[in-house]
């Protein structure tokens, strides 16, 4: 009897372990949804839509995007972190969901530890730009008048803990100047307001930057990124400007997926991630939105680079001391 028993409690284990194995090669047999805490129309939103064809192919199974916007991207970060972790729900997270974190603690998620970042996708720097009509050619001609004027210049932003919100924050604290935020409903208001004088310098997403400094309508004194940019020839980073790695600022994002989901599936969207970014289209399509493709080497680096991007917007909040609106 006893072997008998032993015998069906191996029988049914094996046969546990066969459809947990079947479930994990079967993933996905339907549609992937990708929450994007973007508006419908903006940057990150079309490149997700226009990587889900690629994706959906390598998956076998179709990409739908869903557009969930509010608190700075808070509330698709909980939707996401309260869904099924199955597979088929995944968030576009960034560093934005690390910041508002850092801005408001008692939030009731927590980016590193309600997710299993799978890998980063893309990043694009900021662009410190004045209005193409400005006296300030360079970095040094801004920072030279942000010390002889304290508190007499302005800088724009889309709002308050927004990419440019902290890229003038940092260049203003790092320098041990003065200036006066200024922010917009939204970045697309920012060239406007360079152009019209009313603001004097701002740190605009290289997508938008670009193209305005191309048509000679703004001028680039320097770049957010840890290299400088192909695309502005000549550009110093604020990097070697400042001597400061706090001034690498980069907007980037990827796939995260609700922390209990299984290691097969997360290795099933890895994989089909990086296949899908070796595509020409995809780099192409990146690339004229200001956007470098980027691939983690793994989830765990992915999940390494997060925890490293978090302390690192921790101390820049702290350092400026910036608080929420």
């Amino acid at each position: 009897m006893q072997r008998r028993t032993f015998c069906l409690s191996a029988l049914g284990a094996g046969m546990m372990f066969r459809s947990m194995a079947n479930a994990a090669e079967s993933y996905p047999s339907r549609a992937v949804r990708v929450v994007v805490p973007y508006a419908a129309g903006g940057g990150p939103d079309i490149m997700v839509r226009q990587f889900g064809p690629v994706l959906g192919a390598k998956m076998g199974q179709p990409i739908v995007v869903e557009n969930k916007v509010g608190a700075g991207g808070v509330l698709a970060a909980q939707h996401v972190a309260q869904s099924a972790a199955d597979g088929y729900t995944v968030l576009l997270g960034s560093n934005s969901h690390l910041i508002q974190k850092a801005l408001q603690p008692s939030l009731m998620f927590d980016p590193e530890h309600d997710f299993l970042p799978v890998t980063v996708i893309g990043a694009s720097p900021s662009v410190l730009v004045v209005s193409a009509k400005s006296p300030y050619r360079t970095a040094q001609d801004l920072i030279a008048a942000l010390k002889a004027r304290p508190g007499k210049m302005n800088y724009a932003s889309g709002g308050i803990g927004s990419a440019a919100h902290l890229g003038g924050a940092t260049f203003v604290t790092l320098l041990g100047a003065e200036a006066t935020h200024v922010p917009f409903k939204g970045s697309v208001e920012i060239p406007t307001s360079l152009l019209r004088g009313d603001t004097d310098f701002a740190f605009a997403i290289a997508g938008t930057a670009v193209p305005q400094v191309q048509g000679g309508r703004l001028r680039a004194l320097a770049v957010t990124s840890r290299e400088p940019m192909a695309e502005l020839a000549g550009v110093p980073t604020l990097r070697e400007i400042l001597s400061s790695d706090l001034a690498v600022q980069e907007f980037w994002f990827g796939f995260w997926l609700p922390r209990k989901s299984s290691a097969e599936v997360v290795d099933k969207l890895y994989g089909a991630t990086i296949a899908s970014l070796k595509d020409p289209g995809v780099k192409s399509n990146f690339e004229a939105a200001g956007v470098s493709v980027i691939q983690s080497d793994s989830p765990e680096a992915a999940a390494s680079f997060v925890r490293s991007e978090a302390r690192k917007w921790a101390e820049i909040i702290k350092l400026t001391g910036i608080i929420a609106g």
